[in-house]
This record gives C-alpha cells, sequence and structure tokens, in this order.
C-alpha cells in the first residue's frame, strides 16, 4: 500500500525530496536557488514558478530544458541530411549535431575538423590495400596507386571517384626531362599540391591533392594515401595499350600493364598493332616481366643467379664441365621467365614474344617493336617501402 501511494506521487515531489533530504524545511527555497545559479536569464519566472507550486516549477524547468533541442523526428531529419551530405558514421553526425546545438551547416563543418583530425592520427597505419587508376590521352598513359586500409573501403564509389580524378589530371604531369625509356615515376612530393576540381555530391571544389586525399580519409575512417604514379609516353608513331586486371569499372583495377609499341612508316594498319598491344599488356600482367630483352638484364641479376644456380648444380656431384652446362642451360631458361622479348605467349605458348612482334612486322608491312612496359601492383613491396621509401615497379 505504502509503495502505491508512493508511485502515484508526483515526479516533482521525489525531486524535491531528493534535494532536501538533509536541509531544513526551506527545501524548495533552496532548489530554486540552485536553479538561479544553473539559469539567471530565466531565474524570475523559475523561482516564482516554485514559490506558487514545486511541481509545476519543476514541469517549467523541464519544458525550458528540452526546448534548446529540435523534436525527436526533426533531429532524425537532420542525422539523415548531415549523414547524406558526409557519408560519416552516425555516431560522430549525432555528436557534431548535439555539439553545435543541432545547426546543420555548423555541424558538418565541425564533422571535417573532427575528420581531419582523426585522419592525421591514422596516417601512421600500414595502407597496403586501394585501387590503381589509369587515364590515358593521345600520347601519354597516366597510372596512379591510391591506399587504404581494406578492400571495403577501396570498393566505395568515393574512394574510386578520387583515384580517377587524380589519374586523370596526373596526364597534365610535366615530365623534367624525356627520359630514354619513356616512363616518368613521381611520388606525392611532386604530385600532391596539384589543384583537382571536383565534381562530387561528397567531395567537390577546387582542393589540392593532399586536401582531397585526407578528406576522403575523414569520411572513410581510414588511412588513405596517394603513394605514387607513373607517366608512359610514345613516340609520334606508335601505340600504346593497357590492361587492368580485377577491374570494378574502366580505368580502375588492381594490377595494371601496360605496353608501347613503335611503328616505322606512315600507312600502317593500327587496328592490328592495337589489337596485338592490350594482349601484350594482358601477357605483361599474367608473366610478370622484369625486364624488356635479355640484353637488358642487369649484369648484377645475371651474377646472383649464375652463383645460385652453380651452387644448386654442384650438389649433384657431377663433372665441372657438366656443371657448367647445366648452369647455362637453366639460365636461358631464367632469361625465358624474366626478359619480356624472351617470354612464351600466354595466349599461344607455341611462340615467344619476339616471334609475336616478327610476325606483327609482317601483317602491317612495318617493322614494330617493343619500346617499353610497365606493371604495377597495389599493395607491392608495401613493407620494402616503408624500410627504404622507393616506389617499386616492374618497367622496361
Amino acid at each position: 500500500m505504502a509503495f502505491a501511494r508512493a508511485v502515484r506521487r508526483p515526479i516533482g515531489v521525489f525531486y524535491y525530496s531528493a534535494c532536501g533530504r538533509f536541509s531544513s524545511g526551506n527545501e524548495y527555497s533552496t532548489v530554486a536557488s540552485k536553479l538561479e545559479n544553473l539559469s539567471q536569464n530565466k531565474s524570475s519566472v523559475l523561482l516564482s514558478g516554485y514559490t506558487t507550486s514545486p511541481v509545476r516549477g519543476f514541469g517549467n524547468f523541464l519544458r525550458s530544458f528540452s526546448s534548446q533541442a529540435p523534436a525527436v523526428s526533426d533531429q532524425m531529419s537532420l542525422i539523415k541530411q548531415l549523414r547524406e551530405r558526409t557519408s560519416a558514421p552516425i555516431k560522430d553526425v549525432k555528436a557534431s549535431l548535439v555539439e553545435c546545438n543541432w545547426d546543420l551547416e555548423a555541424a558538418q563543418k565541425d564533422l571535417r575538423k573532427r575528420g581531419k583530425v582523426l585522419a592525421s592520427k591514422k596516417s601512421s597505419r600500414t595502407a597496403a590495400e586501394g585501387m590503381l587508376a589509369v587515364a590515358q590521352n593521345e600520347g601519354k598513359v597516366a597510372v596512379i596507386e591510391l591506399n587504404c586500409e581494406t578492400d571495403f573501403v577501396a570498393r566505395n564509389e568515393i574512394f574510386q571517384y578520387l583515384a580517377l580524378a587524380m589519374a586523370k589530371h596526373a596526364l597534365l604531369v610535366e615530365t623534367s626531362s624525356q627520359q630514354v625509356s619513356g616512363v616518368f615515376p613521381f611520388g606525392p612530393e611532386l604530385f600532391e599540391e596539384f589543384k583537382l576540381n571536383l565534381d562530387h555530391p561528397k567531395v567537390s571544389g577546387e582542393t589540392t591533392v593532399s586536401n582531397a586525399v585526407t578528406e576522403v580519409a575523414a569520411i572513410m575512417g581510414e588511412n588513405v594515401k596517394f603513394r605514387r604514379g607513373f607517366l608512359l609516353s610514345k613516340s609520334s608513331a606508335g601505340v600504346l595499350s593497357a590492361y587492368l586486371h580485377t577491374s570494378p569499372q574502366p580505368g580502375l583495377g588492381r594490377i595494371a600493364g601496360i605496353v608501347s609499341l613503335e611503328v616505322e612508316g606512315e600507312n600502317t594498319q593500327l587496328e592490328a598493332v592495337q589489337r596485338v598491344g592490350s594482349e601484350l599488356a594482358m601477357h605483361v600482367v599474367a608473366a610478370k616481366p622484369l625486364f624488356l630483352s635479355k640484353d637488358l638484364v642487369s649484369s648484377e641479376a645475371i651474377a646472383n643467379e649464375r652463383e645460385i644456380l652453380k651452387s644448386q648444380a654442384e650438389s649433384t656431384g657431377k663433372s665441372q664441365m657438366a656443371i657448367e652446362k647445366i648452369v647455362e642451360g637453366r639460365l636461358r631458361k631464367y632469361f625465358e621467365e624474366v626478359a619480356l622479348m624472351e617470354q612464351k605467349f600466354i595466349v599461344n605458348d607455341a611462340i615467344n614474344i619476339k616471334t609475336l612482334v616478327d610476325n606483327l612486322s609482317k601483317e602491317v608491312g612495318s617493322p614494330v617493336k617493343v619500346s617499353n612496359f610497365l606493371r604495377v601492383e597495389v599493395g607491392e613491396g608495401i613493407e620494402r617501402l616503408e624500410a627504404s621509401d622507393e616506389p617499386l615497379a616492374q618497367t622496361a
């Protein structure tokens, strides 16, 4: 019975009982004085409410407090709007709105500040996933590698949009000198201050590559970084062919193969050259050549391989003459594995790449040669990069 009567007592009575349990009889005025310190601009209203009716005064206090925040339906609408604008986690969206008194524009700015701080804190994490983006014009092909921590973020359309935008802009990078190979590597120090003009609902406006990467990192909640880029150019009479493996959409992939073919003569059947160029780009991805031809294999690489092969041959216990023959035979096999022109063609292993190019020359009626190639894979050599700070890729 006593408990039932207690349940029916107004909540205001419980509140004042708790506040004035150890005070004298004038407990309501004590609470009013405390509230006066908390809200001086409404002290006269609150004090008068408590003097006449403690319960009604407490209700006025609750109503004045709840009026500072919008209704629940409006709160959900604001959370949804800010979430759509920024793609930030709902927890962070709500926290920013509460911090900014449910001001949408102020909360959006607050989220961007929070995101940049978090992005800088996460910049030391290893980012071995990501995407390669390829862009091409008449004379160049640009490849950039944009890294993140997980494959989930690599599949995000905001991440992919940024990668494609960066690749298109990389075509504008001016090479300091025309290299013999036609391959120009570049890193963050050259590219990150370039201006991008982005047109995406979540990332838009003119900004630097560095700021755009930081903003996307804030949205994704992971370490996102531009790692490296390559420009491959061709001669006036030539063809550039690119192939992307594991490609979620045109221009993106996890492995890129690019081949440059040079053709002598003007009246050349470019369709045939382009067809073979596309097949060679696919071959480069699959066969992983390290050098263009066996003549370009470094003397250091040959010496190391010869030493390994000789050690293996000596373990057989055969004569020195036999060991030399074994080493030379295995060395020829090594060239077939690492030199592009010596490799068996993946589409038709009855011929090697040198024979394929010779047959193409006969078909088009003009000499054709492979001038250079490039193979890049997402995340290759990440640990080695952290130790030596050198970009890695297989180039001619």
